[in-house]
């Protein structure tokens, strides 16, 4: 059973142990599962989204304050509901052995084979964040589930409703040996880190993975850290400024910044940055003509974290930036019911504010300027490698001298964010920003054990005889062939 919240941290770790446990035994029990029984894992998770739609629409909403249910089915619903379906297409591709060459050659001339293949790991953890509590529950359950594992899930106290509702939604859809579901506060997520699975999925901050993956070494857990960062965006001098603002101020504003992936500052050519905050208004009055009130500009979570995102506004505005608040409607955020923050640039900030050291998680837009797109790169690289960079332009050789030049986990070009919806391409992070990726074929590997198998010849061949003791010409002249440049 769930471990109740009120018990200590001995408590919670021997009750979540006993579960996983249980889930290891049937495991092992009932060996590495059906493509049929996967199959029905994914569909029975595509139909907890369908059918309660509604649902976590209110509860997400409840959770934030303010986010309306377009964005919700958008991100959390119909986001998690292609992984699983993509999943469900290509699993039983996916699991076929891979053949693999001999060596020598010539063994496999005589039958000797060479194959992956991919196992079960058994039981993974997977512990969701607070900005897409039902997208980063459901996606990594789509790789999982096509591995042929089961789950452990420890879903963010930040959204107490949304987490409750989880636990509801998967209890009546499978059975604790299949998935199981802990909510609790900071006490349960830490118990819950240092259980022995069999793989770790942590999708969450820097800071917090640092303890996830100490707790996760004492078992020798291997992770996945799906982290975030600072994601850089450099627009070149040929880029359509007002395509590039209008994308890169709807990838901001998008769970009012709230996201792993949102741009974290822009770089932007000298003689053109002006040009670039008026399309930036221009792009967020036309998305959002009202922000009080609006059910589609999203609220921020919780109080610390919109005091902590103003802290950055008001250390940079103290520190000689210009800030440019985008408010259409010249509304009084000052007194409302929920916790918004207007769309807000800040122009030519210095690495001494505080908004160009820490991952921003809001609505708040660093724009910094460049004589030559080499000093982007510079900047760029002088930094923890990002977990997303994005570059806006037409010149193709500045676009491969830039994805040549930098490493971050991932890249959108003319655009941001995008990559991460490409289920056929890996999603991770790299350094700061994360290791490991899941995501489509990368996530079924990610969460399977690849096993070597060679099978031998049935019967000895002349060549393989000459390796042997009593040793003579035969096993020196196969050296003399090996032996060189």
């Amino acid at each position: 059973m769930n471990a109740p919240v009120n018990l200590s941290f001995d408590a919670h770790k021997a009750a979540m142990n006993d579960v996983l446990q249980r889930q290891k035994a049937a495991h092992l029990k009932e060996g590495p599962p059906s493509i049929e029984r996967r199959i029905d894992w994914l569909n029975r998770s595509i139909d907890l989204l369908v059918g309660h739609q509604a649902e976590i629409a209110r509860a997400v909403n409840a959770d934030f304050g303010s986010r309306s249910p377009e964005a919700t089915a958008l991100t959390d619903v119909a986001g998690s509901i292609g992984p699983l379906k993509f999943a469900r297409e290509n699993v039983a591709k996916w699991a076929r052995p891979e053949k693999r060459k001999t060596t020598p050659a010539i063994l496999g001339l005589f039958g000797a084979k060479a194959t992956v293949q991919h196992q079960p790991k058994g039981v993974v953890g997977v512990i969701s964040p607070w900005n897409f509590p039902v997208n980063l529950t459901f996606a990594p359950l789509a790789g999982i589930f096509a591995a042929g594992n089961r789950a452990m899930i420890k879903p963010s106290e930040y959204t107490p409703a949304t987490s409750d509702l989880l636990k509801a939604m998967f209890a009546k859809a499978f059975s604790q040996e299949e998935v199981a579901v802990f909510v609790g506060g900071p006490e349960v997520g830490q118990a819950f880190a240092g259980l022995a699975f069999d793989h770790l999925v942590f999708t969450g901050a820097t800071s917090v993975a640092k303890h996830v993956m100490r707790a996760a070494a004492e078992n020798l857990v291997p992770v996945t850290l799906e982290l975030g960062g600072k994601s850089p965006v450099i627009l070149s001098r040929g880029a359509d400024m007002a395509t590039a603002a209008a994308r890169i101020m709807n990838g901001k504003t998008l769970n009012a910044g709230q996201i792993c992936l949102a741009p974290d500052y822009v770089f932007a050519p000298q003689d053109q940055v002006e040009t670039f905050v008026e399309e930036a208004k221009a792009a967020v009055g036309r998305y959002f003509p009202t922000l009080k009130d609006n059910p589609d500009y999203t609220a921020v979570v919780a109080q610390r974290h919109y005091d902590r995102v103003k802290g950055y506004v008001d250390d940079a505005r103290a520190k000689g930036a210009r800030i440019v608040e985008i408010n259409p409607a010249g509304e009084d955020l000052s007194q409302q019911e929920h916790r918004k923050i207007a769309p807000t640039l800040i122009l030519d900030p210095t690495d001494d504010m505080k908004v160009m050291q820490e991952e921003i998680f809001g609505p708040v837009l660093p724009v910094k300027t460049y004589k030559s797109v080499d000093e982007a790169v510079d900047y760029v690289n002088a930094h923890d490698r990002p977990l997303a960079l994005y570059w806006f332009g037409t010149d193709e050789a500045e676009k491969e001298r830039v994805l040549e030049r930098t490493t971050s986990g991932g890249v959108t070009v003319n655009d941001v964010i995008f990559h991460v919806a490409q289920e056929d391409l890996p999603f991770g992070g790299v350094g700061p920003a994360g290791m490991g990726a899941y995501h489509g074929h990368d996530g079924f590997r990610e969460f399977s054990h690849r096993k070597a198998v060679f099978q031998q010849l049935k019967k000895d061949i002349a060549p393989m005889l000459g390796l042997r003791p009593p040793y003579g010409e035969g096993i020196r002249k196969y050296l003399a062939g090996q032996i060189k440049r």
